[in-house]
C-alpha cells in the first residue's frame, strides 16, 4: 500500500478525474440518449407484443365462444329439424291410417250393398221359381178339374190378377 501512496500523483489524479468527467459528459450527451431510447423502444416493443398476445388470447376466447354458440345453434336447428321430421312422419302415418279406414269402410259398404243385391236377386229368383212351380202344379190340378181350355184360361187370368209378386 505504501508503494501506491508513493506513486500517487495529484496532477495525474486531477487529469484522470477531468477525463472521466468529460467522458461522462460526452457519454451523457451522445451515448446515453440513444441507449435509453433503444431500451425504451425495446420496452415499448415488448409491451406491444404482450398487448398483442393479450388481444390474441381475448380474440381466441371470443372465437371459442362464437364456435360454441354456433355449435349450440346447429344442434338446436338439427333437433328442430328432427322434431319436424318426426311430426311429418307421424302425420303421414295417421293420414295413411285414416285413408285405409275410409277405403276399408267403403269396401265393406260396397260388399254389403253387393250382398243385399245378390240376396234380392236370389229372392226374386226363388219367387219366380215358386211361381212357376205353383203355376205348374195349378195347371196340373186345373187340367184334371177343367177339361175345357176356356175355363182354364179364365181361371189362370183370375189367379194372376189376385197374385202380386214382391
Amino acid at each position: 500500500m505504501e508503494t501506491l501512496l508513493n506513486d500517487f500523483s495529484p496532477g495525474l489524479f486531477v487529469m484522470q478525474l477531468i477525463i472521466l468527467i468529460i467522458l461522462l459528459f460526452l457519454m451523457k450527451k451522445f451515448a446515453w440518449k440513444p441507449i435509453l431510447n433503444s431500451l425504451e423502444d425495446r420496452e415499448n416493443g415488448i409491451e406491444d407484443a404482450l398487448q398483442a398476445a393479450e388481444n390474441a388470447r381475448r380474440e381466441m376466447q371470443n372465437l371459442q365462444a362464437d364456435n360454441e354458440k354456433l355449435v349450440k345453434e346447429a344442434r338446436a336447428e338439427r333437433d328442430a329439424m328432427m322434431k319436424e321430421a318426426r311430426e311429418i312422419k307421424d302425420k303421414i302415418i295417421s293420414d295413411a291410417k285414416e285413408d285405409a279406414k275410409e277405403v276399408t269402410a267403403n269396401l265393406i259398404e260396397k260388399a254389403n250393398a253387393s250382398i243385399q243385391q245378390e240376396k234380392q236377386a236370389a229372392l226374386a229368383e226363388i219367387k219366380k221359381n215358386v211361381a212357376e212351380l205353383s203355376i205348374g202344379i195349378a195347371e196340373s190340378v186345373i187340367k184334371k178339374e177343367l177339361s175345357n181350355k176356356k175355363d182354364q184360361l179364365d181361371l189362370v187370368e183370375g189367379i194372376l190378377k189376385e197374385v202380386t209378386l214382391n
